[in-house]
């Protein structure tokens, strides 16, 4: 499979829960880079906004990582066939998803997904 579109969240899918804060690195980066490399687009799909720089601030991690964004809180086209708000993607990876691969730390109050798991899962279904 190539091409997909990725729908993305951040808290607690990208790195850790701290809103409004940045959270810890989970390990996200290196499948998120490998799912770019593999020719897939990635589509941040957030609740952070630009009104309070919350937004800006995740923008930029991605920017920081030499991660590329195909589009936020919008796929890319998306606007020509509908004015849905909601975010059209291939797959979505969220920490809120029902099944979506969980760790918690001891510590933490809440979970975080499980990039291992999620990289094994993308390759099991041939995305990576």
């Amino acid at each position: 499979m190539k091409g997909l579109i990725i729908g993305l969240d951040f808290d607690g899918t990208v790195v850790k829960h701290d809103f409004p804060h940045i959270g810890e690195d989970i390990g996200a980066i290196p499948v998120l880079k490998s799912l770019v490399s593999a020719g897939h687009k990635i589509v941040l799909n957030t609740m952070r906004s630009k009104k309070d720089g919350t937004l800006d601030a995740a923008v930029n991690w991605f920017v920081e990582n030499g991660i590329p964004l195909a589009g936020i809180n919008s796929a890319p086209g998306q606007h020509r066939w509908t004015d849905s708000r909601k975010v059209y993607a291939n797959i979505y990876i969220d920490d809120c998803g029902l099944g979506i691969p969980l760790l918690m730390d001891e510590g933490d109050t809440r979970p975080y997904v499980d990039w291992e798991e999620v990289e094994r899962l993308l390759q099991e279904m041939g995305v990576l």
